[in-house]
């Protein structure tokens, strides 16, 4: 019977390291496998890079939209958004939906109400909000059919 040797290659060198790992119970990380996420040659397609320049977001309009997505970055705040999505509702339903003190909903609310992702009509002593516009349910929705795949 002969020993027949495996050619030296990283996947054989990396194999073998596993099982001495498991072998031997040893608490030992791979590392990953590198990615090439980058292109391997330098090249720009000009005619595509100057139709997306030319298209492009103003600054202004950048930095208010990155704002938006800022804000609906909290929780709590895509909580409320999403409640409000269902129905228009006072202060005191959304805290008790939520689990949560009016104050800190009354906090959150007005963080939307300021980014104008909500707005608020006052009936007697009470106060109810809503979507501002039907942007926002639109934004939510797109949000969870992209988080829901």
């Amino acid at each position: 019977m002969t020993n027949a040797c495996l050619p030296l290659t990283i996947e054989n060198v990396l194999s073998y390291i596993q099982t001495i790992v498991q072998v031997f119970n040893i608490d030992f990380v791979m590392p990953a496998k590198k990615q090439y996420d980058v292109c391997e040659v330098r090249s720009v397609d000009k005619k595509k890079a100057q139709a997306i320049r030319k298209a492009m977001l103003a600054d202004e309009e950048a930095v208010s939209l990155s704002e938006t997505f800022s804000v609906l970055a909290d929780p709590t705040r895509t909580k409320i958004i999403y409640a409000l999505s269902k129905e228009e509702l006072c202060v005191c339903d959304i805290a008790n939906i939520l689990g949560n003190s009016i104050s800190a909903v009354s906090h959150q609310l007005r963080i939307l109400r300021n980014m104008r992702l909500v707005k608020f009509r006052k009936e007697a002593k009470r106060v109810y909000y809503s979507l501002d516009d039907k942007h926002i349910n639109r934004l939510l929705k797109e949000g969870l059919k992209h988080v829901r795949e």
